[in-house]
This record gives C-alpha cells, structure tokens and sequence, in this order.
C-alpha cells in the first residue's frame, strides 16, 4: 500500500507538470477515491500460510490491518484526497478457493460460516474507525460488497446464475492468478458462475455488485 501511495505522489508531479500545481490540487480535492484492500491478506497470507497465524491472533491481525488502513488513508487525506470510499471484505467463506481449502469433500461445496464471521466482523471494526476519522473537510465511506454477494450465493437463482461455488476458470477449485491463463479451459458460459476463478467474481457479478454499491459512490463523487 506505501507503493500505491508512492505511485499516487508520482501521479501528481506529472499533473503538476502538466495543468500546474492549483489545477492539479482543484483536480484532487474534487475526485473520488475507491480503495479496496484485505481479502489477500486473510486468505493468502493469514489463512493461507502458518506464518501470520504464529504472530497474530484473528483479531491481533484485524487490528494489524486497519492500521495500516488508516495509515493509507491518512497518506490519501496528507496528498489532498476529500472523497474516500473504503471496500469492506466480502463473505470470504464462500470463496471457491476458500471452500476448497477447509472442505472435506469436492462433491458438498458450502461456505465456511467461521471465515465470513471474521470477514463481518473486520467490516463492522473498519466502519466504526471511518466514522472517527470523518470530520468537515473530508467524506470518507464505508462501500459494502459483503451483502450484495451474499445475497447473489444465497438466492443465486434469481440473479441468473447456476454455480456459487466453483470458478469458471480451470476446475474452479484453486486456480487463481497466473493459474488462471491462456491455456486454461473454461466454462460454456461465465455469466452462469458467480465467481470467474477461486477468488475473483465473474464480470456479471461484479456488474450486480456495482450496482449495488453505485449509491454510495454517487453520493461519494457529487
């Protein structure tokens, strides 16, 4: 994240070079900011692998996290970012790698209930500490994605789609990233799959969750 901000500081001497330093600071304090961070860092380096786990406890590890949320938004607020929008954790459990890893059997796919708790209860900590940190000068947003997914695994019938617990892509089981390529089948039809690989939703499930979010994001950019 400390690379992202340095990328973003970058970001600005180019627009200072080009609209001059009151363009580009009218520029920033006017645009909206959409950070989404967290689900890697459960999945992959805390679930994932022992070695967070020997450091920290789950919620050691939650607090561990949002300090560095507050430190990225405190770097995004110190470079003159007004409009912030925070992306909560989705329901972590029911993610198909996530499913594979903590289930006993391919054939009985369902989400891991202890895992999406965690994810829940991360997001109820991170809106507390958005409310501290609003003040007169700044809109900073809590953006749920936990409940939109929720509800297109849990009635997925009626949102179109025919598999919640497996990707498109390769088996669906545990392909992700780089093993997720060129030479990796796929399914018939993406639109039919909430989840495009064991961890990223299809593009028709990320249009359903952007519309549900879209209202936060309008009141967040007017």
């Amino acid at each position: 994240m400390s690379e992202q901000l340095e990328y973003f500081r970058e970001y600005k001497s180019k627009l200072e070079l080009a609209i001059g330093k009151r363009g580009t600071k009218n520029l920033i304090n006017k645009a909206g900011f959409i950070v989404s961070a967290g689900t890697n860092d459960f999945v992959v380096n805390y679930f994932g692998t022992p070695i967070r786990r020997q450091s920290y406890t789950v919620s050691g590890y939650q607090q561990f996290l949002m300090q560095h949320v507050q430190q990225f938004i405190q770097g995004l607020l110190n470079e003159g970012a007004k409009k912030i929008g925070i992306v909560g954790l989705p329901p972590m459990g029911c993610l198909p790698g996530v499913i594979t890893l903590y289930s006993n059997t391919f054939h009985q796919r369902e989400c891991v209930e202890t895992l999406s708790s965690i994810a829940r209860d991360y997001n109820q900590m991170l809106q507390k500490e958005l409310k501290a940190l609003q003040n007169g000068l700044t809109q900073i947003f809590y953006v749920d994605i936990d409940q939109p997914l929720r509800d297109m695994i849990q009635r997925h019938t009626s949102f179109g789609f025919e598999e919640v617990s497996t990707g498109c892509c390769g088996s669906g089981l545990f392909e992700t990233s780089f093993t997720c390529n060129l030479e990796s089948n796929v399914c018939e039809d993406a639109s039919k799959y909430v989840f495009w690989d064991s961890i990223h939703p299809t593009e028709a499930a990320y249009y359903i969750i952007f519309e549900a979010i879209r209202p936060t994001i309008d009141i967040a950019i007017k």
